[in-house]
């Protein structure tokens, strides 16, 4: 990469501009059992100290965990302590019965919402929306910002999302749901950094200038993350299959190997001037956080005191 190259990425990266402090964001899935419930937490109290700028709850397919995902996020705003934003789709639900979802999130203090389609629910191979619901994540964007003035993030698909027609349509419909409103875009994950780089540039040619926050999943269950892959479309390396090749009853050292890939994966994007990575965490916290300080953020620590009360 040239120079000339290096700088256009480290404008572009960002519409805030690329030479900010590092910052991350985490997400959840909410919890079925009282187990999983206790491995959230413990995984939110472990990531807490880096201070995310927010951190996010998924909603199931068909809006299958909305009370539950209701539930996770008003714990975390609440007793967390930390700034939470909740998902909220399109699918199984009007359009009133979405607003009302939205505006009991604002009067319980929650100011951002990341707004999707949604899959089609379990058992049903096509998405279709609800007769008087919003059509697709566009028009939920509109639809939200009449409700409350919420910060809004959305998807967007470096590979294409699996029921675009095209690349092009896929960039065209991110462009629609930033014209609609969205403040922020949170990538699908992605393994290899030049094809966000590339979609990045693409992206800033089409004119959308909102923060693109890259996705990253590290992955130490290759059999599960090769399970995902297919079903969201993006490419799993034959190269990242190499690594993991031997390993599926070695535990240790597939996670090494995920922080591995994973850390050089956000320093080649930090090289090129991306300083807002968004983690896909699965509810656990040990994987992120090693890769976080890798990276070079490092919990706040308070500098002792002499007697004087001046920093030692």
């Amino acid at each position: 990469m040239t120079s000339n190259e290096l700088n256009k990425r480290v404008f572009s990266s960002d519409a805030r501009g690329a030479q900010g402090a590092l910052s991350v964001s985490f997400e959840f899935f909410p919890p079925k059992t009282e187990n999983m419930a206790k491995n959230l937490w413990n995984a939110m109290e472990r990531l807490r100290p880096l201070q995310p700028t927010f951190v996010s709850v998924t909603y199931g397919a068909g809006g299958s965990t909305r009370q539950r995902t209701h539930d996770t996020v008003t714990r975390i705003q609440n007793e967390g302590g930390l700034p939470c934003a909740a998902h909220l789709t399109c699918v199984g639900a009007s359009r009133e019965e979405v607003n009302q979802v939205a505006k009991t999130y604002w009067d319980g203090g929650v100011r951002h919402l990341v707004a999707l389609r949604g899959d089609p629910p379990e058992g049903e191979e096509e998405y279709q929306n609800h007769p008087d619901g919003y059509q697709d994540a566009a028009a939920l964007v509109a639809g939200l910002r009449d409700v409350a003035g919420f910060e809004i993030s959305v998807a967007a698909y470096p590979e294409m999302h699996p029921n675009s027609p095209s690349s092009q349509a896929d960039l065209d419909n991110l462009k629609r749901k930033i014209d609609a409103g969205a403040t922020r875009a949170i990538t699908q994950f992605f393994f290899d950094a030049d094809t966000y780089l590339r979609f990045l540039d693409r992206a800033r040619a089409a004119g959308i200038w909102v923060p693109i926050v890259p996705g990253i999943l590290p992955v130490s269950n290759f059999a599960q993350a090769n399970r995902i892959t297919k079903a969201c479309g993006t490419v799993m390396p034959a190269w990242m299959a190499h690594l993991f090749e031997g390993l599926e009853d070695d535990v240790e050292t597939r996670r090494m190997v995920a922080v591995t890939v994973a850390a050089e994966q956000c320093q080649k994007l930090q090289a090129a001037g991306v300083t807002d990575f968004h983690f896909y965490t699965l509810n656990r916290a040990d994987l992120t956080y090693a890769i976080c300080h890798i990276m070079g953020l490092r919990p706040q620590v308070d500098r002792p005191k002499d007697v004087t009360g001046d920093v030692a």
